[in-house]
């Protein structure tokens, strides 16, 4: 066992947006290292839940909740019965996101609103709910994206501000949870492969020119450094924007 996997035995975790891609990675992998893991979803209830299964069969811990992102209840229940099924909460990682590409005359405020909702309001309400229950040491981090550095394409510009703000947001909420020793740090994933964004897909050429290392990133690549940030190895590690995008942002 790695000293990782270790230190991490034991603890209690909560994924927002976990059934699939980025967050079903984290899942894995922090189940993986001997953390009881409950994680959200919202439409893919199937995937969910052979998620949990596929934990449960490797030896791991895992619980499947419904949870809307844009809905303040609804994230709030989250942490409520992740920490009252578990006996406590020691990670919260908010990965539940909303891609928007669309030309900047073509977005209509209801889009708006509900990119607003799903890629900050609720980081700010889940790292409120989050923090409420933790002891001290906690950790809590976000994934953002490499578009809150560099947007590249057309469309992007309102899902590009939704990923900046995340930067600016955890270096206050660093500040305000130091006393109390919780960590709140941003992971900035570029293009990876998922589901969602097929290494074989569409854009794949042109984007993968863009990247020095030549390849999208894999979701247990991103959930690596998340593990390591869940470690007391990484105790002095806050208000950070980390990128992980194979030399993309270089």
């Amino acid at each position: 066992m790695s000293s990782i996997s270790g230190s991490l035995k034991g603890k209690i975790a909560l994924v927002t947006g976990g059934s699939r891609g980025i967050g079903a990675g984290i899942v894995r992998r922090l189940a993986s290292d001997g953390v009881s893991v409950a994680f959200t979803y919202l439409s893919a209830e199937e995937k969910a839940y052979a998620l949990v299964a596929e934990v449960r069969a490797d030896g791991g811990t895992a619980l499947a909740i419904k949870a809307d992102n844009a809905s303040e209840s609804d994230i709030r229940n989250a942490v409520r019965e992740a920490t009252e099924t578990f006996g406590g909460l020691d990670i919260f990682v908010s990965n539940a996101g909303q891609l928007l590409i669309k030309e900047l005359g073509q977005i209509q405020t209801d889009e708006l609103d509900r990119m607003l909702a799903v890629n900050v309001r609720a980081i700010v309400i889940g790292t409120q709910a989050a923090a409420a229950v933790m002891k001290s040491g906690g950790r809590i981090m976000t994934i953002g994206s490499v578009s809150g550095v560099r947007t590249g394409v057309g469309g992007g510009s309102v899902y590009s501000m939704t990923k900046a703000a995340l930067g600016g947001f955890v270096r206050g909420a660093a500040i305000d949870l130091a006393p109390r020793a919780i960590t709140v740090n941003n992971i900035q994933p570029g293009p990876t492969a998922t589901d969602m964004n097929p290494a074989e897909g569409p854009h794949v050429d042109w984007l993968t020119k863009l990247i020095p290392l030549g390849r999208f990133g894999k979701d247990r690549e991103i959930a690596s450094l998340i593990a390591y940030l869940a470690t007391e190895d990484a105790a002095f590690i806050t208000g950070a924007s980390l990128t992980v995008d194979g030399g993309y942002t270089a």
